[in-house]
């Protein structure tokens, strides 16, 4: 029997990405078997889908780093059939064949059974994405920051970590900046909660070393100067969660936001969590997502849209979450 997938495969430096038929004897190692019911695109599959170095590591491959489904057979003692799954980076789309196949077989220990309220479909239309803004919230609440605490900035307000950051502060209680590059997306933002909304061109040259705060604490996936221009303009005592690299993989500051205003920059890796930092964030998910609003955000697409899905996502024009129906 087959499955459908998309696999990626390499000549030279020539990546392709096309659908194809797989059969089980073809699927990575592992001791749980699923059968997937969605998948997503972050902008590390757009990586990945345009062949760029350091995602996927071993071709052919199938990418995709997240997918949801159902547990169909199991030799880890955690998972039986019938289990709602979701997993969220580990080594799919890198070493092992990842979320853009029907089937899938995979490491247990990568895997965090959904909460209860949250269907397989809503998994992925946090994915990633989501969950690493998720971990980004967490993290500002281990450095203090309440919604006592002032305004907090999200840059890259309209892709999906900013989204979903946005949606899980406002209904937190926080007063949210959005930073974006399409203002014509103000209402889009204002309805996930953000209160401002402010020109990413503010943020995305070079800048002074501090200057005067704006923020208690920041959200960023975007990195290069406007990571350094975020902490800049950071209050006392504040915290940014610096999550993603958008603009770029340097940081173009200085030492002064951390030696005199005493802000903690925490780095956050959605990718190796431990096990409990997972299952903790998928609770706070599960509490903290309005399911409405994050409907808002979703575009669904079968498995043939994925490629270019993929470019758009590089390119800077997807909006929200984009949500792989692998069956469809």
């Amino acid at each position: 029997m087959t499955f459908k997938a998309l696999l990626a495969t390499r000549v030279e430096r020539t990546v392709t990405v096309e659908q194809v038929d797989l059969s089980d004897d073809q699927l990575t190692d592992g001791n749980v078997r699923i059968d997937v019911d969605y998948s997503t695109v972050n902008y590390k599959d757009g990586l990945a889908l345009a062949g760029r170095p350091g995602v996927i590591q071993t071709y052919p491959l199938v990418p995709g780093i997240d997918l949801a489904g159902t547990v169909t057979q199991s030799s880890h003692p955690a998972y039986t059939a019938g289990d709602r799954v979701v997993l969220n980076g580990w080594g799919l789309s890198q070493t092992y064949h990842g979320g853009y196949a029907q089937k899938a077989r995979v490491n247990g220990d990568w895997l965090v059974k959904l909460p209860a309220g949250i269907s397989t479909r809503d998994a992925m239309a946090i994915g990633t994405a989501g969950y690493t803004a998720m971990l980004s919230v967490l993290a500002l609440e281990h450095a203090g920051l309440t919604p006592d605490s002032g305004t907090v900035l999200v840059t890259g307000a309209n892709g999906g970590v900013g989204s979903v950051a946005i949606m899980i502060l406002a209904k937190l209680g926080y007063r949210v900046i959005a930073s974006t590059g399409r203002p014509e997306e103000a209402a889009y933002l204002t309805a996930l909660g953000a209160s401002d909304i402010i020109d990413r061109k503010t943020l995305s040259e070079p800048g002074p070393p501090i200057a005067a705060p704006r923020w208690a604490g920041a959200v960023d996936s975007v990195g290069s100067h406007t990571l350094a221009n975020v902490l800049a303009q950071t209050d006392y005592r504040g915290a940014v969660a610096a999550c993603g690299l958008a603009q770029g993989v340097d940081l173009p500051g200085s030492v002064f936001p951390f030696i005199l205003r005493n802000v903690t920059l925490a780095g956050i890796d959605s990718v190796n969590a431990p096990f409990s930092v997972r299952t903790r964030a998928w609770e706070r998910l599960a509490a903290d997502v309005d399911l409405a609003k994050l409907a808002m955000t979703v575009t669904e697409i079968g498995l043939a849209g994925v490629p270019q899905a993929g470019r758009e996502i590089l390119e800077g024009r997807i909006r929200g979450r984009t949500v792989v129906n692998v069956n469809a």
